[in-house]
C-alpha cells in the first residue's frame, strides 16, 4: 500500500517529495507503491487500472457466449483458453491495482454500481461465431496498440503486469486472425459472415481509444506523468495503419468510404467515428450495458459462499499455525 501520509505535509516536506517524484518521472524510471506520488497520480492510476481490470473481466461474456456453440472441439477448447487468459489479465491488474491502497471487493463494488468503467467495445453483442475471430482480430488488435506502451508506464507493478499481457494478447490476436482466415476460405455464407460482422466491430474497435485528444480531460495529465506514453488519436492512427494491410490480405472490406492512404502524411485517412454513439454506450445506454452488470452482479452474489469460505478456512488456518508454533516452542525449552 502506497506510504500516503495520515496527516499534511508541511509545505518543504511535501516540497521536496514532489520534487523527487518529479525527478523520477523525468529520468522514466518507476514509482514504486512504497513510493511517495501525488494524490492526483494515485487517483488516475486507480481509475485506469481499474478500468483494464473490469475490462477484462467484463470482456469474458461476449465470447464466452459462444462456448457451447462452438463448431468444433478443437475451437472449442481455443475459445475456452482464451476466455481463461482474460480472466488472469483481469487479476493480474486487480493485483496491481490493490498496491494503491484499494481492495478488490471496493474495486468490484464500484464496477457494479455503476461507480467505474469499462471498455466500451464490450457492450456489444456477440451475433454470429465470426464475431469470436473478428474480436479477436480486431478488438484484441486494438488492445495490443493501447497496451504495449504501457509496459513502459511509470507504475511498476502496472507496466510489470503488462509484459505478460501484451504477449498473451498477442496471441489472441493471431488466433481470432487465424480463425477469420479459415472462414473466408470456406463457403460463400461464411465469408459473408465476416464481413458483416467486421462491419459491425470497426467502428466500436476504433472508439476503444477513447475520445478524440481534444475532448479528452486526462491524456495531458497522464502523459505528463509518464503513465500514458500516446494520445488517444496516435493509437487510433496507429491501429488504422496496421490493419488496413490485414484486411486486404483476409479480403474483407473495411467499412469506410473515407478510408485512403495519404501520401504526405505517410499514414491513412478515416472517416470520424460516431462519438454521440461512444459516449452513449460510455454513460450506461449502448445495446448490452445493462446485461453485462447484471451478469458480473450475479456472478459476484453467487461466489458470495465461496469468499466466506475461503475467509474462514485462512482464519482457521492462522490459529492452527499459531498453536503448532506455540507446541514447537514448548517443546524445544
Amino acid at each position: 500500500m502506497t506510504t500516503t501520509p495520515s496527516a499534511p505535509l508541511d509545505a518543504p516536506d511535501e516540497d521536496r517529495l514532489l520534487a523527487g517524484f518529479d525527478a523520477t518521472i523525468a529520468r522514466n524510471d518507476r514509482i514504486e507503491p512504497r513510493d511517495w506520488m501525488p494524490e492526483g497520480y494515485r487517483k488516475t492510476l486507480v481509475r485506469q487500472v481499474a478500468q483494464h481490470a473490469h475490462s477484462e473481466i467484463i470482456g469474458m461474456q461476449p465470447e464466452g457466449n459462444w462456448l457451447t456453440r462452438a463448431p468444433s472441439l478443437r475451437r472449442k477448447a481455443i475459445l475456452l483458453a482464451k476466455v481463461q487468459d482474460e480472466a488472469g489479465h483481469g487479476l493480474y491488474l486487480y493485483s496491481a491495482c490493490e498496491t494503491l491502497g484499494v481492495s478488490r471487493a471496493e474495486l468490484t463494488e464500484m464496477l457494479i454500481e455503476g461507480r467505474q468503467k469499462y471498455s466500451s467495445i464490450f457492450n456489444y453483442p456477440t451475433l454470429s461465431y465470426a464475431d469470436v475471430g473478428t474480436i479477436g482480430w480486431l478488438v484484441d488488435g486494438a488492445a495490443i496498440c493501447n497496451q504495449v506502451p504501457l509496459c513502459r508506464t511509470s507504475f511498476g507493478p502496472y507496466g510489470r503486469a503488462m509484459i505478460r499481457i501484451c504477449k498473451e494478447e498477442s496471441f489472441h490476436q493471431r488466433q481470432g486472425y487465424e480463425l477469420l482466415m479459415t472462414m473466408m476460405r470456406g463457403t460463400d455464407e461464411q465469408r459473408a459472415m465476416v464481413q458483416e460482422s467486421v462491419d459491425r466491430f470497426w467502428w466500436p474497435a476504433l472508439m476503444m481509444f477513447g475520445p478524440p485528444d481534444a475532448e479528452s480531460p486526462n491524456t495531458a495529465q497522464s502523459m505528463a506523468w509518464g503513465i500514458k506514453r500516446n494520445t488517444n488519436d496516435d493509437l487510433r492512427q496507429r491501429f488504422v495503419d496496421m490493419t488496413v494491410p490485414q484486411a486486404e490480405a483476409l479480403g474483407v472490406t473495411l467499412p469506410d468510404p473515407d478510408l485512403v492512404w495519404n501520401e504526405d502524411r505517410g499514414h491513412h485517412d478515416f472517416g470520424e467515428p460516431d462519438w454521440e454513439e461512444f459516449m452513449a454506450v460510455v454513460k450506461g445506454n449502448g445495446p448490452c450495458n445493462a446485461q453485462r452488470i447484471a451478469h458480473r452482479r450475479r456472478a459476484h452474489e453467487d461466489g458470495a459462499w465461496v469468499r466466506e469460505a475461503a475467509t474462514a478456512f485462512a482464519a482457521r488456518s492462522r490459529i492452527a499455525g499459531a498453536q503448532q508454533a506455540r507446541v514447537e516452542e514448548e517443546s524445544t525449552r
